[in-house]
Order: C-alpha cells, then sequence, then structure tokens
C-alpha cells in the first residue's frame, strides 16, 4: 500500500498541503466544515496524523512527562499505593493531553533514561536523592516536582507529614502499654536484615522521616527497638526475620511497619508462631492502601492520600512547565499532605502476662 502523506489528502481534498497540516495542528485557521472535509478524507485514506516526531520538533514540546522511580519498575506495578498515586497523575494529566513515561533510576549499556528520553518535565518519586538519575534531570533544567523526596528550594515539592504520622503512631502503642517494641523498615540500598544503629543507614526522605517519627516518642520513653530493614517488596525477608525477633523469650509485643505491605509480613510471621493479633503483638502500618482492610484483623495504620498526593504532583508539574514555556519565573511551592492515625483491629493492650 502507497504511503499516505499530507500532500495525497491535500490532492483528494483539492486544497493545500499547509490546509492540510492546519487541519491537525492548528485547527482555528480553517473553517468547521473545511476541516471537516480534512479529516474525513485522511480517515477515508487511512492517515494516521502527523508524524509525532516531526510534531515534537515543530512545537519544542515532547507530549509526555516522565516519572522517575525506584530502580526496578516492577513498584509501580505490584505496590498498590505506588498505584494509586500513579493513577491519580495519569486522571489528573488527561484534560492536558500530556501522557506519562516511567523511568527507573538506573540505565543499562548506553541508554540512561533521565539522560535520554524525551520529556518536558519529570516527576521524582521517592528516589535517592544521590541518584545520578536526578542530578541528569536537573542537569537537563527540566521542570520538575519532587515527591516523597527532601524539599530544595527550586523545586516544587509534595511531601507527606511522615514524622507527625509516624509519631502517633508510635504513641499509640506506648499509650496502650507496650515496652517491647521492633520496627520493620523499608530499604532499598545499603544493608538489609538486622540493624544495629539505623541512624547510619542512607536513607530516603519517607524512611527518614518515620524513623524519626518513631524515635520522637521511642528515645525519651526510654525504649530500645529492634530494627529490621529490607526493600518493601520483599515481605518473605520481612516475615523470616520477624519471626525470628518474634521466637525469642524476650520478643517484642509491638512493631512499627514502614508500610502495609511490610505489616503483612509481620503478620504472617506471627501466623507461623501461633501468635494472636492484637493479644500477643500489635502490629501498626503506614499507607492505609486496599491491603490494611484486608487483613484480619483489619489493620491499624497512618493513613496517607496518595490521590491528594498524585493530583497535586500533577498540579505542580504542569503549571512549571507552562511557565516555562511561556518563560515566566519559576513558582516553586511545596506541599506537605496530612498524615492520620487509623485505629483497627490489630492493635491492643500490651499483654498482662510475661512472655
Amino acid at each position: 500500500m502507497p504511503r499516505v502523506t499530507l500532500q495525497t489528502i491535500a490532492d483528494r481534498v483539492g486544497v493545500s498541503r499547509m490546509t492540510v497540516s492546519n487541519a491537525f495542528s492548528r485547527p482555528d485557521q480553517l473553517s468547521p466544515a473545511l476541516r471537516e472535509r480534512v479529516l474525513a478524507a485522511a480517515q477515508e485514506l487511512g492517515y494516521a496524523g502527523p508524524d509525532p516526531t516531526a510534531r515534537a520538533l515543530a512545537k519544542g514540546t515532547t507530549g509526555a512527562v516522565g516519572i522517575l522511580l525506584t530502580d526496578s519498575l516492577r513498584y509501580a506495578f505490584t505496590d498498590l499505593v505506588a498505584g494509586g498515586f500513579l493513577a491519580a497523575i495519569a486522571e489528573e494529566l488527561a484534560p492536558t493531553g500530556l501522557a506519562i513515561t516511567l523511568l527507573t533510576s538506573s540505565g543499562s549499556g548506553d541508554v540512561v533514561p533521565a539522560r535520554d528520553v524525551a520529556i518536558d518535565g519529570a516527576v521524582v518519586y521517592s528516589c535517592d536523592p544521590t541518584s545520578p538519575a536526578v542530578s541528569w534531570l536537573r542537569r537537563r533544567h527540566l521542570p520538575m516536582v519532587f515527591v516523597d523526596q527532601d524539599q530544595v528550594d527550586d523545586v516544587s515539592s509534595v511531601n507527606i507529614a511522615d514524622r507527625e504520622g509516624a509519631r502517633a503512631a508510635a504513641q499509640h502503642l506506648v499509650d496502650l502499654g507496650h515496652r517491647r517494641f521492633a520496627i520493620a523498615m523499608n530499604g532499598e540500598n545499603g544493608r538489609h536484615g538486622f540493624i544495629a544503629d539505623p541512624s547510619t543507614l542512607v536513607e530516603g526522605h519517607a524512611s527518614r522521616q518515620r524513623r524519626l517519627g518513631w524515635f520522637d516518642v521511642l528515645e525519651p520513653a526510654g525504649l530500645k527497638p529492634a530494627f529490621i530493614r529490607h526493600p518493601l517488596e520483599q515481605t518473605e525477608d520481612v516475615r523470616r526475620d520477624a519471626r525470628f525477633l518474634l521466637s525469642a523469650d524476650d520478643r517484642p509485643t509491638a512493631f512499627l511497619c514502614f508500610s502495609d505491605t511490610t505489616a503483612v509480613g509481620v503478620r504472617q510471621a506471627a501466623e507461623d508462631l501461633g501468635l494472636r493479633v492484637p493479644e500477643d503483638l500489635s502490629i501498626v502500618g503506614f499507607d492505609d492502601g486496599p491491603v490494611a482492610v484486608r487483613m484480619q484483623p483489619a489493620l491499624t495504620t497512618v493513613r496517607q492520600d496518595v490521590v491528594e498526593k498524585g493530583r497535586a504532583a500533577a498540579a505542580a508539574l504542569t503549571e512549571a512547565i507552562r511557565r516555562s514555556r511561556d518563560g515566566a519565573p519559576a513558582a516553586v511551592s511545596h506541599v506537605v499532605l496530612p498524615a492520620e492515625l487509623v485505629v483497627r483491629g490489630s492493635s491492643g493492650p500490651a499483654p498482662r502476662t510475661p512472655v
């Protein structure tokens, strides 16, 4: 089949090639009736539209924004909280016509996504701030928004009140009489397993803020928790280490977890050992994602509004892109959304008898 071009359509309709081009890219230059004739001819001839690459070069825009994630894109498709966040961004961007491109914070061979993929702007989502990928995006001078990242002066950000939420979770358990604590933490890079001194870890923003919030309560009370750390999706490793801690004579009666997903591994460890939740062990998560209400008993957790977080990130990015295109000065904003303790059935009074 011969290739259909703008000239092919122009010959069919009896207009100039520029008129056909305007029908797709500058519809205000044509009468509605003429544009309808051009588009009808294009559809009849099987024309897919102007080449996106050529259009991007002409307009100086790609029509896509990048979302920089952790090293593995698997997280975006398997973690329900991350999925809710990304879905909210997609929904907010839909009226703008901007598409989403997922970027890993690593590259293979000569390809470095953060450096090489054509995008109009980027959301940096819960990444190591020292990652070369973040550095590449900044060197490209792209409009950006940081989400679950440390604030910087020249980039808008959207964060959760992680420290306040974690503080409320720890205080809830202390008020219930618990004195033997364990913490199940998330961490992609660095050491995993049992951590003697968590303050020495290289941590992302959310991890550090939640740890600080828990210790805001535990340290003044003279409580020293056991501490385990694993990548978010490795619940089997959490389960193994939690089972080891819960097998000890002086086992913890309360577990604070970085996320609801992490709490699943702790709950499974308790089941393995025949421990009752919350009679023998209280568990508190973080996120209030779908898994929280599926657990039995339902999980006490700290709620963050991932939908609002996604909407706020998309709004900040589209504004940054608009101002960049208009040559206007950047308007940096820092949004901190609340975190709220949601008490359910997985937390209860500390056991009265020695365990």
